[in-house]
């Protein structure tokens, strides 16, 4: 297996590490919270939930944005970094 390949397998599993390792707590909710959501309609918990995913969405876009540009860069400033390095008479 390649280096890379080995890295972004280890990443993934880290990954998922994460994610499982964070189950628990999942089911945690303020006492406010829930008793809302409790007496509240069913329009009401759809609009709780719409508002749970406005709130989300943006900052996981922007931080999948901001690690694409990161990596570009990085790989940008590599192949540079090669091609200065090979042009070079010692």
């Amino acid at each position: 297996m390649s280096r890379n390949a080995v890295r972004n397998l280890s990443l993934v599993f880290c990954g998922f590490l994460l994610l499982f390792a964070a189950l628990p707590a999942f089911p945690q909710q303020c006492a406010l919270c829930y008793t809302q959501a409790a007496s509240a309609g069913m329009r009401m918990i759809q609009a709780l939930r719409s508002g749970i995913l406005i709130l989300i969405v943006p900052p996981t876009l922007a931080s999948v944005g901001m690690i694409f540009v990161v990596r570009h860069k990085r790989n940008q400033n590599r192949r540079t970094e090669s091609c200065d390095q090979s042009g070079q008479d010692w």
